[in-house]
């Protein structure tokens, strides 16, 4: 009993996405890696672009005296600064250098801006389904989560949250594009959302923030661009990071930026700056900022999960599956044949296919498949989907 309470019951509540990958380090031991059709992880699948092998190259390069040393806890004030440019470019707000801290990631950026907001037992809003990591964040910080359920279509319910939302909300979490749906949060919700959360601030006599967490807004499919939900409401904090867009996962850097007309921006910026440090991740990977220092502009492989996604679509809903065509991400949520999901995961493993099951992401009912696969994946896995599927409906 060396390890907390608390924490002995997350590991055996935790993660349905780390449980389904480990099914499937067991399974290809059994039948071979070839033999095992797995969808649970969310691992980029295209290399980082050349831009990104340059910069790092030039970055690892330098020889300067000090250049691996300590640093501003909030990052090289250079790339604060290159990284608003961009920002501002991208999304038509005014941001500076003093927005932006760089982060250990999105999960990072999550972390430490949870850590800069709540006092114990303030109240963080979710939309299911959601990335479930997020419920461990807000522990971590001595808040408490509030589940708002979407509609039927992904998105927020605004009616729901409306009931939701109470005098102890401290902030909501939105994730758009959305892991594990794909859906993107349209202009129209985040406007509705935009007027709910002002009116509820009103209501409660302190600023409710939006955390917008946007690792996949430039994973956008069919040519769309991407609805920023800054010009819906102004106390809105971003965190993201490169690990979709770079293929970068792996060396966590990312960051957050503080709306321009956000209340209290200052004093969020110093607060986050400090937790970077006393979290522990004392500052973002000075390798990797260089690299985005020098990196020249990019876009990210969008066709390639685009191809996936619709070849998946096209022959899964062929065979009789629900599934709302993803906006973005490299992740589909299709409604699970039966109403028991994680039942429907087994019945899916026994055919040694392997997806996520939708209680997962607090969204019972669907199951999660992450297309950011080789081809061969997709390929070999529809004999095993068909039968799977034919098998629940004659025991039906």
């Amino acid at each position: 009993m060396g390890i907390s309470k608390q924490l002995r019951v997350d590991m055996v509540h935790g993660s349905w996405i780390r449980k389904m990958f480990d099914e499937g380090l067991r399974l290809k031991a059994i039948h071979g890696a070839a033999n095992v059709f797995d969808f649970t992880l969310g691992n980029p699948y295209v290399d980082p672009p050349p831009e990104f092998l340059t910069a790092l190259k030039r970055a690892a390069a330098e020889e300067r005296h000090g250049i691996h040393a300590y640093m501003q806890n909030c990052g090289f004030p250079e790339v604060r600064a290159k990284v608003a440019a961009e920002l501002s470019a991208e999304l038509g707000f005014g941001f500076t250098a003093g927005s932006v801290v760089m982060t250990v990631g999105a999960a990072g950026a999550l972390n430490v801006l949870l850590k800069s907001l709540l006092d114990p037992g303030d109240e963080v809003v979710l939309v299911a389904p959601f990335f479930p990591e997020y419920a461990f964040y807000i522990r971590n910080h001595s808040g408490v989560a509030v589940v708002s359920t979407a509609d039927d279509t992904f998105l927020p319910d605004l009616e729901d949250l409306d009931r939701k939302i109470g005098p102890h909300t401290r902030a909501m979490i939105l994730n758009s594009p959305c892991n594990p749906s794909g859906r993107v949060v349209t202009p129209e919700v985040l406007s509705g959302l935009g007027d709910l959360l002002r009116r509820k601030s009103a209501e409660n006599g302190r600023t409710i923030y939006l955390l917008s967490d946007e690792p996949y807004r430039r994973l956008l499919f069919d040519g769309r661009t991407y609805p920023s939900p800054f010009g819906h409401y102004a106390h809105t904090i971003l965190a993201t990071s490169h690990s979709k867009d770079l293929s970068l996962a792996g060396e966590r850097i990312g960051y957050l930026a503080i709306g321009p007309e956000c209340e209290d921006a200052a004093d969020i910026f110093a607060a986050a700056t400090f937790c970077n440090r006393t979290l522990g991740y004392v500052n973002a990977p000075a390798l990797m900022q260089r690299v985005l220092l020098y990196m020249d502009s990019y876009q990210p492989n969008v066709a390639i999960y685009q191809r996936k996604r619709d070849r998946l679509f096209e022959v899964l809903t062929g065979m009789g599956y629900e599934i709302i065509k993803p906006e973005g991400t490299f992740f589909m949520f299709p409604k699970s044949p039966i109403p028991d999901d994680p039942k429907w995961v087994e019945v899916l493993a026994r055919e040694r296919v392997l997806v996520t099951p939708g209680t997962g992401f607090a969204f019972p009912g669907y199951f999660r498949i992450s297309f950011a696969v080789d081809d061969t994946v997709i390929e070999g896995s529809f004999p095993g989907f068909e039968r799977a599927l034919k098998s629940v409906r004659q025991s039906a």
